[in-house]
């Protein structure tokens, strides 16, 4: 059985996310399974490096699944795009050793956050950017982001109930920068836990809006409160930009 590491892109619109659900079949790993099981004739699993949320993109998710075939690489790839919908696709596909596993071995993500700051909004880039029609404070926001750098308990930036698991992680940068009439952050870590990028973006849109002080966010990291961070960015600004091994 061989062992394929591919990058996929996607356009997260009409998907509820990348893991699969019971609920639903409009899944990007549910999809990718179905596709794959046919082609294999027999079940075929996909680990992602992690499960992007219902209408997030991605420019570099990175995937491996195990599969019995004498394809190479590069007509492994092409079968597949040619049966995906035109708002996937594979972009690199390579065999990888058979201990590789997407999520386990990657080191660290970036995600690009899409804000379109203006009161015009865009018919063209619509399904991708977090339309605010009030002027953000840029370097106010930078100044907030520094104190998310380095390793804290992100506990007060997710969305996700009581567990068992760590909610600790490390950022190594958080880039912000005005880039015509749109807010570009840039986040990349080792790990980011659910909804965490939307809720630092949320957050720090308060403060580029004026409504949190920078000093704030110290105190919100030691709280490990939910209900004290900013709120939720929508989805459609958020995009999986690139995965580390």
């Amino acid at each position: 059985m061989r062992n394929f590491k591919i990058t996929i892109q996607y356009e997260g619109t009409r998907y509820q996310g990348w893991q699969k659900q019971g609920s639903t079949d409009n899944t990007l790993q549910g999809k990718f399974e179905a596709l794959l099981t046919r082609m294999a004739k027999a079940p075929v699993e996909i680990a992602a490096s992690g499960r992007t949320d219902a209408g997030v993109h991605a420019w570099g998710q990175v995937a491996n699944f195990h599969m019995d075939t004498e394809m190479m690489p590069k007509e492994l790839m092409e079968k597949i795009n040619s049966y995906l919908p035109e708002d996937v696709a594979v972009i690199s596909c390579e065999e990888v050793p058979e201990r590789f596993h997407s999520r386990l071995n990657a080191k660290k993500k970036t995600y690009r956050y899409r804000i379109l700051n203006s009161p015009v909004p865009s018919v063209f880039d619509r399904r991708y950017v977090w339309q605010l029609p009030d002027r953000l404070d840029v370097e106010a926001m930078k100044k907030a982001s520094c104190f998310f750098l380095g390793t804290h308990d992100f506990k007060s930036f997710t969305s996700a109930k009581k567990s068992k698991k760590s909610t600790v992680r490390s950022i190594q940068s958080i880039e912000i920068e005005r880039v015509g009439n749109e807010v570009v952050l840039t986040f990349t870590g080792d790990g980011f836990l659910f909804h965490m990028v939307r809720i630092l973006t949320g957050t720090l849109v308060e403060v580029g809006l004026g409504k949190r002080n920078a000093e704030e966010m110290e105190q919100l990291l030691l709280a490990c409160d939910r209900q004290l961070a900013g709120p939720l960015a929508p989805a459609c600004g958020l995009a999986l930009m690139r995965v580390y091994y």
